[in-house]
């Protein structure tokens, strides 16, 4: 009996003092699953790229968190950017010389003006629209304004121009045509919108006398471009799942239309390659995201929802290679510069992966604030802009 009492104060004494080890067993299990849904922290590599800024300026107080991923246009040289409260720049493209600026003229007993979708360019106008449906257009040489026009949503994306008019995008799912020079309504076409959708609309892509407009519904539709007649729709991300949440399926990136062919991607990491006059799927390829895509003579790029960056044989949709250096940083869709690809991320980092590996190449940090909106590239110069309203170019060093 001795023995067995002993061993049982042993056996006490070893389960006491092993419940703090038992709890570090649970807590190190916690602590690793809390870091595995934690950003990724960026790894250093040698950079094989150099990488110049060659201006920035700050246009105004930014988006913040309203989720509207706003996003220079350029045109003839001119870069033109809007700020949710800081209204109209245009700057040069190469220096970032302001050239013009536009502030909206308080009415009376409104509230201000929230300047959140584009700006637009095109025919001689550049337009933007606001958080209360408001659309205006301005004269691209000097900024004055020509006119203004209302629609029935927010506008949280930037309007198209092209054949005499303006086509705008708005939050509940409809497209309206404006006439360019007096901002008379010619048409519309509305689509039902699902019970949840992701914060944000795909800019419309204008093809010869068609337009391309991503849905909600994780449809591509194909308008005629003179009356709103649909012509085509095309599934891009199937709505399935038990709950509206696994059901979301946005389309929330602009179209890429090249030649006669589109890709584009969806939220349910989806991208498809479309044959553009008849809306026949050529391939499509369970990676993508909300972000949007970018085409090379031989790739499709795009990012997914955690982060990952895919490079895709752009005849047959075929994963070439994957980057995933940078899971879960909120990756932006992405933009192409030379023989790179170019993201940023919830840190105001913007990274340059190569075009044909995917490997890291260079790294810059834009500002401390997140960047959400796809770069845009135009004549060789990167643009990106934050959401505290910071804007920046840069440029491949030779």
């Amino acid at each position: 009996m001795k023995l067995k009492h002993v061993a049982g104060i042993a056996l006490v004494a070893m389960a006491l003092s092993g419940c703090s080890t038992v709890k570090g067993w649970f807590a190190g299990k916690d602590a690793e699953a809390k870091k595995a849904l934690e950003p990724a922290e960026l790894v250093k590599f040698d950079a094989t790229l150099k990488v110049e800024r060659i201006w920035s300026v700050n246009i105004g107080k930014g988006e913040g968190r309203i989720g509207v991923r706003q996003v220079p246009a350029v045109a003839d040289g001119r870069v033109y950017a809007a700020a949710v409260e800081g209204g109209v720049h245009a700057l040069d493209l190469q220096t970032g010389k302001e050239i013009w600026e536009y502030k909206p003229a308080k009415e009376k007993k409104k509230a201000k003006l929230h300047l959140s979708g584009g700006p637009g360019v095109g025919d001689g106008v550049v337009v933007i629209g606001t958080l209360d449906g408001q659309v205006i257009a301005l004269n691209a040489a000097d900024g004055s304004e020509k006119w203004r026009a209302k629609v029935p949503g927010e506008v949280i994306t930037a309007p198209a121009v092209s054949q005499g008019l303006v086509f705008v995008r708005s939050n509940d799912g409809r497209v309206t045509a404006l006439d360019a020079a007096s901002g008379e309504q010619r048409w519309f076409n509305a689509q039902e919108l699902p019970s949840l959708t992701v914060r944000g609309n795909a800019p419309v892509a204008v093809g010869p006398g068609v337009l391309f407009v991503g849905n909600d519904d994780g449809t591509l539709s194909a308008l005629a471009m003179q009356d709103g007649r649909p012509l085509w729709e095309q599934m891009i991300g199937a709505p399935e799942g038990r709950t509206e949440l696994e059901r979301m399926a946005d389309v929330d990136g602009a179209p890429v239309l090249e030649g006669n062919n589109l890709y584009v991607t969806s939220f349910k990491n989806e991208t498809m390659a479309i044959e553009g006059p008849t809306g026949r799927p050529l391939w499509s390829r369970d990676h993508g995201g909300a972000g949007g895509v970018a085409v090379s003579s031989g790739n499709v790029v795009v990012t997914d929802g955690q982060g990952t960056v895919y490079g895709l044989d752009k005849t047959t949709g075929a994963a070439m290679w994957s980057q995933q250096a940078l899971a879960r940083r909120s990756v932006t869709g992405p933009v192409i510069q030379g023989d790179y690809v170019v993201v940023g991320d919830y840190k105001g980092y913007l990274h340059w992966l190569r075009l044909g590996d995917g490997a890291l190449a260079a790294r810059e940090r834009g500002g401390r604030d997140r960047v959400i909106a796809q770069p845009v590239v135009a004549d060789g110069v990167l643009l990106v802009q934050n959401v505290d309203g910071k804007l920046a170019a840069y440029r491949l060093a030779n």
